[in-house]
């Protein structure tokens, strides 16, 4: 067993432990996290920083909260575990499965639980053929995703993910799986004359799905803002000419909601915002912000009338072990109660517009190409050639060096080539919010070169 020390930590890591999508040329002096604290994490050195991404969009009530450490030991000592197979409950998944019937979009009617994004997104897949099935369509199981989508890296999430890296290593992809464009307004091309953006990225979808044949087509699935793939936000008028999309073509519409969820772009869910509601909804990453695995989705009312009303060799024969986990739900449920108690969904919005409104004052460098963000889940995009919107060399790595001249300055995030991702706590204070728009102001300069 490895000592306490920052040095023997690293070694023990680097001999023992497999990180996501790991390279050991990429993991090399690697932060050993020892403590966080609201917006800010500790490592074995002492060194203290934002953080930037609530780690991994998760933490969204932030570090160190012993109210959910509270929640979590008193569940455990009581009833850890217990199978939620059919024919078992337990009492903290059936109050949050009310409680977010409570809180999620009104035509949603019933939760299944998992323990994650990914798990969340694949029962989405299967639900969806599922449905189709049930209603003597089973014809019907092609799933739609979009250029720059992540939805997981487990087989059939990897297929749905737009992001070709994801791919190589692991491919053949699974079949059925397509894509069409995202309504990306900074970069999108295929607009015809007098359509903006938003309706040339909806009648691209009503193209791909004509053209596989609606008969076809179980699904689409959409991040309401694309999250890993660079903050896009999409024009106000695209996911209401979506919503009528897939109603006309009978495909069902899965809003994957794991990173857009429990308030991280100003309100509790994100299509809200447009008056739009999804079919089945993901959801993870901040139901508990990132203290206990839990992740889920809502379905319908015809969804759920099909899974109750099939005959029993036809039932929906889908399951994980930890659907329903006991002390997770509870740390869920805690979770909320802060969320709400706080105010934490209307912080996020307010937050997040003088984070955006900071963030836009760079446009004055002249690498920053465009600006972005809804709440507080916000992107910088870096060019080479603002008029042009040419990207930086791929050998150049400019956004890595940005990043590391951030890290350098305190501010620890990620990014996506040459996208700045920034989505921090929604106890971020306005004073670290000016932090990370200071930060960035001299990062870019000195990563890019131009400092």
């Amino acid at each position: 067993m490895p000592t306490g020390s920052p040095r023997d930590l690293a070694k023990a890591d680097a001999a023992h432990l497999l990180h996501p999508l790991y390279h050991p040329t990429e993991h090399a002096g690697a932060h050993i996290w020892l403590k966080g604290e609201g917006a800010t994490l500790t490592d074995t050195e002492g060194r203290t920083y934002l953080d930037g991404l609530s780690c991994l969009w998760n933490v969204n009530v932030g570090h160190g909260r012993t109210e959910l450490a509270a929640a979590a030991a008193e569940q455990m000592a009581t009833l850890a575990f217990a199978t939620a197979y059919t024919g078992s409950s337990n009492v903290p998944a059936i109050r949050l499965a009310a409680r977010l019937r409570e809180v999620a979009y009104p035509n949603l009617a019933m939760t299944f639980f998992t323990s994650g994004g990914a798990e969340s997104n694949e029962s989405a897949f299967k639900t969806a053929r599922f449905y189709w099935k049930a209603l003597g369509r089973p014809e019907k199981v092609k799933v739609i995703a979009r250029e720059h989508a992540y939805h997981g890296v487990t087989l059939a999430a990897m297929s749905a993910t737009g992001m070709s890296p994801y791919w190589p290593m692991f491919e053949p992809r699974v079949p059925n799986f397509l894509h069409t464009a995202s309504p990306y307004p900074y970069r999108f091309k295929g607009a015809q004359p007098g359509e903006t953006v938003g309706q040339a990225a909806a009648r691209m979808l009503e193209e791909t799905i004509l053209r596989e044949g609606p008969e076809t087509v179980a699904a689409f699935i959409a991040e309401p803002v694309q999250g890993a793939g660079g903050v896009i936000v999409p024009p106000d008028d695209y996911f209401p000419r979506v919503r009528e999309v897939c109603t006309k073509h009978q495909v069902l519409f899965i809003a994957d909601e794991v990173i857009t969820g429990f308030g991280r772009t100003g309100t509790y869910f994100a299509l809200t915002r447009w008056e739009v509601e999804p079919d089945i909804l993901s959801f993870a990453k901040g139901i508990t912000s990132g203290y206990l695995p839990l992740g889920g989705i809502m379905v319908s009312e015809p969804i759920r009338q099909a899974i109750l009303t099939v005959p029993p060799e036809k039932r929906w024969m889908h399951a994980f072990t930890y659907s329903g986990h006991p002390t997770c739900c509870a740390v869920a449920l805690k979770n909320l109660e802060i969320l709400e108690r706080e105010g934490l969904v209307e912080r996020s919005a307010k937050m997040g517009e003088r984070l955006l409104k900071g963030l836009r004052t760079l446009s004055a460098l002249p690498a920053v190409g465009d600006v972005r963000g809804l709440g507080l889940m916000c992107g910088v995009e870096l060019v080479a050639d603002r008029a042009t919107k040419a990207p930086f060399p791929p050998e150049r790595k400019a956004g890595e060096k940005v990043r590391r001249a951030a890290e350098a300055r305190g501010l620890f995030t990620r990014v996506r080539g040459d996208v700045i991702l920034l989505a921090p706590p929604l106890v971020v204070t306005e004073a670290q919010v000016d932090r990370i728009v200071h930060i960035l102001g001299e990062a870019i300069p000195e990563g890019v070169g131009t400092a």
